[in-house]
């Protein structure tokens, strides 16, 4: 059982950023939320964050295959190596190569 993230954010946006609603409606739209989706969500809405929160809430990130075929598809597009797609999605380099080694071989991009 999952959470489902279109109520919660919206509840979030119609209660207390009303503000916000117009940038945070493309992404509602969609019929499902992926871990990008709710990621960029909550950098939306929580703005620019200092980095020992930043820091503490990576601990905490969760991806869905299709999240991280996304983030890999995107460092070939861009020919990102992994320093520069760990930076980009503030994830750890360890992280990238260990998608990469177990997602190039089952995946074909």
């Amino acid at each position: 059982m999952t959470p489902d993230y279109h109520n919660i954010f919206k509840d979030m946006i119609n209660k207390k950023y009303p503000n916000l609603k117009n940038e945070c409606e493309i992404i509602l739209r969609k019929n499902r939320l992926s871990a990008l989706d709710v990621i960029a969500l909550n950098k939306i809405i929580s703005g620019k964050v200092n980095n020992k929160s930043c820091i503490e809430n990576q601990k905490y990130r969760a991806y869905d295959e299709n999240s991280i075929i996304k983030i890999l598809q995107y460092g070939q597009k861009y020919k990102l190596n992994n320093v520069h797609l760990s930076r980009h999605f503030n994830i750890s380099r360890n992280t990238v190569t260990k998608w990469k080694r177990n997602f190039l071989g089952n995946q074909l991009f």
